[in-house]
């Protein structure tokens, strides 16, 4: 198993009380599948991926990444964890206006060391597994939002991770560019051997997952796998 979420409660301060976002949440996600979150605007979605990155502490339970308790780790430790074992797609590519598109991937992996030849090779493999070869020497502008949002995925797999995050990847791209992005990251899931999480409203593309989380008033439940 390389993501468990195990009993997580997180709260936020509304006014004089607290507001529960997740409520006793537990979820296990093996290596090379893909569970797909959905539900409501506000239900949860957000906050359950901010917790699985480890970039929210809840106020109770435990986040394990590729076997690792994350509870009592130190914020670097933290930030170690997150940059080898977890991948996040944010729903906006970001991308460095002045950088090509190998060039995003590469700045990824030089911050750890790593030498030049060997992060420029990762990165044009991971271009061509998203189709991108024959753009890996064009900046943000020269790309469509589809191709940009390919670059953000071969990103966020730059340095292995075990887990993959994924926010709404599809809600600035059409239904076609949308179904394709999502066709690609459950083919990566299954190649890069990586427990994927991904978050949408769409759920025309759920035929893609595994299995399906539905999280309503900071409750999760998990009511059948996919099969197509």
């Amino acid at each position: 198993m390389s993501l468990h979420l195990s009993g997580i409660t997180l709260t936020y301060p509304d006014g004089d009380t607290r507001l529960t976002a997740l409520d006793q949440v537990g979820l296990e996600v093996p290596k090379g599948s893909l569970t797909a979150v959905v539900g409501p605007s506000g239900s949860g979605k957000s906050s359950l991926l901010a917790v699985a990155a480890t970039l929210i502490t809840p106020d109770a339970g435990t986040v394990t990444i590729d076997g690792t308790p994350t509870t009592g780790l130190s914020r670097a430790e933290l930030t170690d964890l997150r940059r080898h074992k977890i991948g996040i797609v944010f729903q906006q590519p970001n991308l460095i206006a002045s950088l090509t598109a190998v060039e995003q991937l590469q700045v990824m992996v030089q911050i750890d060391g790593r030498k030049p030849r060997a992060a420029r090779d990762r990165a044009l493999e991971l271009l061509d597994a998203v189709a991108l070869a024959d753009q890996a020497d064009r900046r943000p502008h020269q790309l469509s939002g589809g191709q940009r949002q390919r670059v953000n995925i071969a990103r966020a797999l730059m340095n292995d991770p075990t887990v993959l995050l994924v926010d709404e990847p599809t809600s600035a791209l059409d239904h076609e560019r949308g179904a394709a992005v999502i066709d690609l990251i459950t083919r990566l899931t299954h190649q890069q051997a990586t427990a994927t999480v991904l978050v949408t409203h769409d759920r025309t593309h759920l035929t893609a997952a595994d299995q399906i989380a539905e999280v309503h008033d900071g409750r999760l439940t998990v009511p059948a796998a996919v099969t197509t």
